[in-house]
């Protein structure tokens, strides 16, 4: 772990940890447990790979892991030359809308997007530059024209032809040829000097254009990503990427529990109508190049009344909340249970982190196998352990732990964990951030 772990990543995990949040960078030296679903995520990018497409539903209570467990599948993704992009679903950002929720979903997976070589999000631009790029160095030498003449306006119709030829060759129509438009005028921006035509471009292809005439004016654009097509840009995306160099699109939507919390039955039916929808395209391969990914809570997926089982059509494909509490393993499953951490995993993972927790603060603290078992059953012990005791929680507080011994060095080790705990272990109540369950009603 010493030798693998640079200091920036142990930065950023620590960082983001003690933050009670899960590191963008780095991810891959916590991961423990988790094998056979490691296994199962890279089988399903192979298979995108080759011109498939998928859906899992990754369900967990709160603090078991939903989000890490997208953050894994981003940073093997990423490793693996796909384009990803993970968002969290929100009152503001939802699947269907009338006012400009699902267009604010469609922006915010845009503005997510990272790719191996810029993985801090907005790398659209990036994507589209290097793309173009390699189309003038094509063209060059297949039709002997210089460069330098490439990288003016006097060939655009040569170069935007090259766009066009890529985009008009998509499986799902949709928004292909706007799409295209909007890329060669991106072009024209690039070559031309033209920052803002650039700026506009990128607006279209955010879905920040608002109105059809806005689009026709500053473009020459006939339609706009709205609240009913933002599902089509994002499969016309994930074709564009797969025909441009890239493996494919990986996009990852967390607290799908914002669905679930939806007041108003019809509106959660309109939503749940457009996730079943993108089942069935990721299902049968018609979203070509696309992966999706769901982090939810059970009630989100198996709740009859309120949750995705609500919806008839839905229910019969999620399976029954029964079937995933089977102790066999099943990774070949749409909707995967995250399943608690063994004891001997937890104990591999608190090892790991205080390695990081040294390499972070440059300083050597060695909690041995006892100190962490005396740890956890400080822990196991105290009231209301079984039920509310999470992952996040173990870590969070085993962090703390190592601040303690790093600042107070007069101390021993057992002293310290014995401090922290009292005599009388404070009860383990439900987390202020836990509202999973809680039915929000505006």
């Amino acid at each position: 772990m010493k030798n693998r772990v640079n200091l920036k990543e142990a930065d950023n995990i620590i960082k983001a940890l003690e933050g009670g949040i899960v590191p963008r960078r780095g991810i891959q030296h916590l991961l423990v447990g988790r094998n056979e679903e490691v296994q199962e995520v890279i089988s399903i990018l192979d298979s995108i790979i080759e011109g498939g497409s998928d859906i899992r539903f990754w369900v967990g209570d709160f603090g078991s892991g939903k989000s890490f467990m997208l953050r894994t599948i981003q940073s093997i993704a990423v490793q693996k030359n796909f384009v990803v992009s993970t968002v969290d679903l929100t009152p503001t950002r939802r699947f269907y809308a009338s006012d400009g929720k699902a267009r604010a979903l469609y922006s915010e997976i845009v503005d997510n997007i990272i790719v191996q070589t810029s993985q801090v999000g907005n790398a659209i631009d990036t994507i589209l530059e290097e793309w173009i790029n390699r189309i003038i160095m094509n063209v060059s030498e297949r039709d002997n024209i210089s460069m330098a003449e490439l990288f003016t306006l006097d060939n655009k119709e040569l170069i935007e032809k090259e766009i066009l030829n890529v985009t008009s060759s998509f499986n799902s129509v949709g928004l292909s040829y706007e799409l295209g438009e909007a890329i060669a005028k991106y072009y024209e921006g690039v070559v031309g000097d033209n920052r803002v035509l650039r700026l506009k471009a990128l607006r279209w292809i955010r879905g920040d254009i608002d109105t059809k005439t806005e689009a026709k004016r500053e473009l020459g654009i006939e339609k706009i990503i709205n609240d009913d097509n933002w599902y089509d840009a994002i499969k016309n995306l994930a074709e564009l990427f797969s025909d441009i160099g890239y493996s494919g699109f990986v996009v990852n939507f967390d607290e799908a529990v914002n669905l679930y919390k939806l007041p108003l039955a019809r509106t959660r039916e309109r939503n749940y109508e457009r996730v079943l929808n993108i089942f069935n395209e990721c299902k049968s391969n018609i979203a070509r190049g696309l992966y999706v990914n769901f982090g939810a809570t059970r009630k989100t997926i198996f709740d009859e009344y309120r949750g995705m089982s609500s919806y008839g059509a839905l229910k019969g494909r999620l399976g029954t909340e029964e079937g995933i509490d089977s102790k066999l393993l099943n990774t070949n499953r749409t909707v995967l249970p995250l399943k608690p951490l063994s004891v001997e995993e937890i104990y591999t993972l608190l090892e790991n982190l205080n390695n990081i927790h040294n390499i972070h603060y440059r300083q050597e603290i060695s909690m041995t196998t006892e100190h962490i078992k005396m740890y956890m059953e400080e822990q196991l012990n105290r009231p209301g352990s079984d039920e509310f005791l999470t992952p996040r929680a173990v870590i969070k507080d085993y962090l703390e732990i190592l601040d303690l011994i790093r600042q107070n060095s007069n101390e021993s080790i057992d002293n310290i964990i014995h401090i922290k705990f009292g005599r009388e272990p404070m009860p383990i109540t439900k987390d202020e951030d836990d509202k999973d369950d809680e039915i929000e009603v505006l």
